[in-house]
């Protein structure tokens, strides 16, 4: 399972140094790291071979020697693209709004933590603090607590662990009333894997699928009810 922690500050905080920092302390303890950065800018430059050919077609891909991008003409949601990811660690830049993984706060006044608490800190980093949030002391403090603490949830809002949304079922296993398997969606009895990454699904969508996969194999000579395993490669 995949453990993430978002980076969470108003403009100009240091989110990036410290996600960089923070992705170099985790590779020298050989994990595998993932990074996602949210912006209320485009990520393609103007005036290049690609922004010409995304003015035209939907999707774009570029290929050199050393790096490989894909981009996308429409809005995508970071719970699609964590399949993409072969990482088993993803540090988010930005994202105030995700409910469904906790975060580190970077403070300019200790007042910004009640705006960007949401009930989902782990901690705070920098020179300012705040009364009610530990507050990691060094690089490799925070590296302990996304190995320790990070998770991700899948955004569904089902309400199948008994809460309304997901970031309610966060801010439980942050304050450590909950844990992570109490999401339902991820303890399905239906295991689905996209580049090793498990797909969640709701208990719903879970009867669908299982109902529909048992009635085709029904049909099918030497089929007997019991545990099934398919595998496409």
């Amino acid at each position: 399972m995949i453990q993430a922690l978002s980076i969470v500050g108003f403009k100009k905080s240091g989110k990036t140094g410290l996600l960089v920092d923070l992705a170099k302390e985790l590779q020298k303890r050989d994990l595998q790291v993932g990074a996602a950065k949210f912006s209320e800018h485009g990520f393609d430059a103007p005036d290049t071979d690609t922004s010409r050919m995304s003015e035209v077609v939907q999707e774009v891909i570029g290929l050199s020697g050393s790096q490989s991008m894909f981009h996308w003409g429409e809005k995508k949601y970071l719970p699609d693209l964590i399949p993409l990811l072969k990482s088993r660690i993803l540090l988010v830049e930005g994202g105030k709004q995700l409910g469904w993984l906790p975060r580190v706060l970077i403070l300019k006044k200790p007042a910004d933590a009640e705006a960007l608490d949401n009930g989902l800190a782990l901690a705070t980093w920098g020179k300012i603090k705040t009364h009610y949030l530990p507050h990691a002391a060094s690089i490799e403090d925070l590296a302990d607590i996304v190995q320790s603490r990070g998770f991700v949830l899948p955004g569904l809002d089902c309400g199948a662990c008994g809460r309304n949304t997901c970031r309610d079922l966060g801010a439980e296993i942050v304050s450590g009333k909950a844990l992570v398997h109490d999401c339902q969606a991820l303890n399905s009895r239906i295991k689905i894997r996209v580049n090793d990454q498990e797909l969640a699904m709701n208990p719903f969508v879970e009867r669908i699928i299982s109902k529909s996969i048992q009635g085709m194999l029904s049909e099918l000579k030497g089929y007997s009810p019991g545990r099934v395993h398919i595998s496409i490669e």
